[in-house]
C-alpha cells in the first residue's frame, strides 16, 4: 500500500509546494496568463472560476505546451490569485491542504 501523509506528496524529495515554486520561477508567464483568464471570466459576469478549467484552456492556447504544467499546481495558483486579488476569493473554491 502506498504511503499516506505528507511524504506521499513528495516527488524526488521535493514537496508539491517546492515543485510549484521552482516551476513558477521558471514560467512566471503561466501565472500572468491564468490571472488574465480569471479576470476575463469575472469581468464577463462569472461568479465562479475553476482553475482546472483555466489550466485546460491554457494548455490549448500554448502552441507546444509547457513541460511540467502539473495539475497538482492548480490549488497553489488559486491561492496565489486570491492573495493578489482578495476580491476574487468568493470566485474560487478552496479546500484545506493536507500537505505543506
Amino acid at each position: 500500500m502506498p504511503p499516506v501523509g505528507p511524504a506521499a506528496y513528495r516527488v524526488r524529495g521535493r514537496s508539491i509546494t517546492e515543485q510549484f515554486h521552482a516551476f513558477h520561477a521558471q514560467h512566471p508567464h503561466i501565472y500572468r496568463a491564468l490571472e488574465r483568464m480569471a479576470a476575463c471570466q469575472l469581468a464577463s459576469g462569472a461568479t465562479r472560476v475553476g482553475l482546472k478549467n483555466l489550466f485546460e484552456g491554457l494548455r490549448r492556447q500554448l502552441p507546444h505546451g509547457v513541460s511540467g504544467l502539473n495539475n497538482n499546481f492548480t490549488a497553489l495558483y488559486a491561492r496565489q490569485l486570491i492573495e493578489a486579488h482578495p476580491q476574487w476569493a468568493s470566485a474560487f473554491e478552496l479546500r484545506c491542504r493536507r500537505a505543506a
